[in-house]
C-alpha cells in the first residue's frame, strides 16, 4: 500500500443495517510509514441504484440517485508519520429505499474515504458498504385485511371433442404476509367432466421488473406445493399451508427501476387451467382485529308472520320402459371417473397432499430457517438444536434478494447462506400417473 499501512473505514458499534433519517457515525483509520502531502483527505456518504440489462453486469443501462454527501475531515497540509483517527457523521434521508440485490440491478449504500494528494502523486481510496433497511407496515396497504380470491371456468377438451368443464376457485386468509408466516390457501376444484384432471399445484413466484428501455422481468418460484387430482364427475377441497421464507419486501418504497411483485399460483396442467391471487411482502404484519365486522341481519318483525314457500304435489313414478327380446352381452359396470354429466351433481371429497408439500417435513418438523433472520417473523419458534447451530455460526440480519445476500451485525465479515425455503426444491417426476387406466370398452377395442 505504499505509505499507507492502514487505511480502514469503521462504524460506530460495528452497525451496518440503518433505517432511512438515522444519523450514520465512525471512523476513518489511517496509519502512514511516512509523512504524506495531501490537499485534502475526504469522507463520502451515496445511494445509488443501478440496472443492467446483462447479468450480474456493472455497466448500468438505467441509474438514479438518492443522495450524495461529502465533507472534508483534514486539510490541505502534511499527514505525519504514525495513526490517525478522522470521526464522520451524515444524516440519511427519509425517503431512502431497503437495500436490495438482483441479477439485473443493485440498490447500494456505502461510505467512500480518500485521500487526495498533490499532481502526479498516488491516491489513496477506501470505501465500505452499509445497508438500508425501510420498513413496510402491511396495516397500511389498502384492503390488506381483506381476503384474496379468485375463480376460473375452462372447457375440458379430449381428442378435439368437448366433455365438460373446470371449475377452479382459490382464496387465501390475507393479502399480506411477513417473512415467517403461514399463507392459508384453499382451493375447490369442480370436475364437470368425464376425465380425471392432473395433480394441481400451488406456488408463491416473485416477479421483479428492471425498468430499462426494454423491461426485464425475472420470475423466481419461492415455494411450490402439490395436490392429487380430481376424478371425473367429482368436487374436490384442497387445504394447503406455504411458509414465507425471508424475502424482500413488495413493493420497494422510493425507488423507480426496480419494482418486486409477489403472488400465490395455481393450476393445473391438464387441462391447463391457472389463476393467480396477489398478495404482499412486508415487515410488520396485518392486524387482523382490526378488520371491520359484516354488518348485522336486521331482525324480523313480530307483526309479520313467516312465510312458508308452498312446496309442489309429488310427481308420478316414470313407467318402465319394455325389454327388448333380444340378449345383451354381459359387461362390466362402467368406471366412476367416465360417468356422463346427467348422472348428477359432482360428489365432494379432500384432496390428499403429494410430496412437494412443505408440511410433509416429518413430525413435528419447523421452518428451516434461522432464528436471526432479518425480517419481522411473528409465531416462528427454533428448536434448541438449531439455537445452538445459529449461535456457533455468525450471525446475519437481512436478505435483499431472492436467493442473497445476509449481512452480518457483528465485527464479522458478511457471509452468505443457504436457506432451503429460498430457492424452490429440485422436484423430479413423480410415480404418480397424470392419465387414469384405460377403461373396459378401450380395452376390447385395442384387443
Amino acid at each position: 500500500m505504499g505509505k499507507l499501512e492502514e487505511f480502514e473505514i469503521s462504524f460506530t458499534d460495528n452497525k451496518v443495517v440503518y433505517n432511512p433519517g438515522d444519523s450514520i457515525t465512525g471512523t476513518v483509520k489511517i496509519t502512514n510509514s511516512e509523512p504524506i502531502q495531501c490537499k485534502a483527505i475526504k469522507v463520502k456518504c451515496h445511494g445509488y441504484c443501478g440496472v443492467s440489462t446483462k447479468l450480474n453486469d456493472t455497466s448500468w443501462a438505467a441509474e438514479e440517485q438518492y443522495f450524495n454527501s461529502t465533507i472534508s475531515v483534514a486539510d490541505k497540509g502534511t499527514l505525519k508519520k504514525g495513526p490517525h483517527t478522522f470521526p464522520f457523521k451524515f444524516l440519511l434521508p427519509a425517503t431512502a429505499p431497503t437495500s436490495y440485490e438482483g441479477p439485473y440491478g443493485k440498490i447500494i449504500f456505502e461510505i467512500r474515504a480518500f485521500v487526495d494528494t498533490p499532481r502526479f502523486s498516488k491516491d489513496y481510496k477506501a470505501e465500505k458498504p452499509f445497508f438500508i433497511l425501510k420498513p413496510l407496515d402491511l396495516n397500511n396497504v389498502p384492503d390488506i385485511q381483506d381476503i384474496s380470491s379468485s375463480s376460473v371456468t375452462k372447457d375440458f377438451t379430449y381428442m378435439l371433442v368437448k366433455n365438460g368443464t373446470i371449475v377452479l376457485k382459490a382464496t387465501s386468509d390475507l393479502r399480506g404476509y411477513t417473512p415467517g408466516q403461514i399463507i392459508k390457501l384453499e382451493t375447490e376444484i369442480e370436475n364437470k367432466s368425464g376425465k380425471s384432471t392432473s395433480t394441481v399445484v400451488a406456488s408463491l413466484i416473485q416477479k421483479v421488473t428492471y425498468k430499462t428501455k426494454r423491461p426485464i422481468h425475472d420470475l423466481r418460484t419461492i415455494a411450490e406445493v402439490e395436490g392429487s387430482g380430481v376424478k371425473a364427475n367429482k368436487e374436490a377441497k384442497w387445504k394447503e399451508q406455504i411458509i414465507v421464507p425471508p424475502l424482500p419486501q413488495s413493493p420497494l418504497q422510493g425507488c423507480e427501476l426496480i419494482n418486486i411483485d409477489y403472488y400465490i399460483q395455481v393450476s393445473l396442467k391438464s387441462p391447463d387451467v391457472l389463476l393467480t391471487l396477489p398478495i404482499f411482502i412486508g415487515n410488520v404484519s396485518v392486524d387482523t382485529t382490526r378488520r371491520t365486522p359484516s354488518r348485522p341481519v336486521p331482525p324480523v318483525p313480530r307483526s309479520t308472520p313467516p312465510t312458508v314457500p308452498k312446496t309442489a304435489p309429488p310427481r308420478p313414478a316414470p313407467r318402465p320402459r319394455p325389454r327388448s327380446c333380444y340378449a345383451s352381452p354381459s359387461a362390466p359396470p362402467a368406471e366412476p371417473e367416465h360417468l356422463p354429466l346427467e348422472v348428477g351433481t359432482p360428489q365432494a371429497e379432500e384432496l390428499p397432499t403429494k410430496s412437494h408439500s412443505q408440511q410433509q417435513q416429518g413430525p413435528g418438523a419447523q421452518a428451516a430457517a434461522s432464528p436471526h433472520a432479518f425480517s419481522y417473523a411473528p409465531g416462528l419458534s427454533f428448536s434448541s438444536q438449531m439455537r445452538q447451530n445459529a449461535s456457533a455460526a455468525p450471525m446475519f440480519s437481512v436478505s435483499t434478494g431472492a436467493t442473497k445476500p445476509f449481512y452480518t451485525e457483528s465485527n464479522v465479515a458478511p457471509v452468505q447462506t443457504a436457506c432451503p425455503l429460498i430457492l424452490p426444491p429440485n422436484y423430479g417426476p413423480t410415480a404418480y400417473p397424470y392419465e387414469p387406466p384405460p377403461s373396459y370398452d378401450e380395452t376390447c377395442n385395442n384387443t
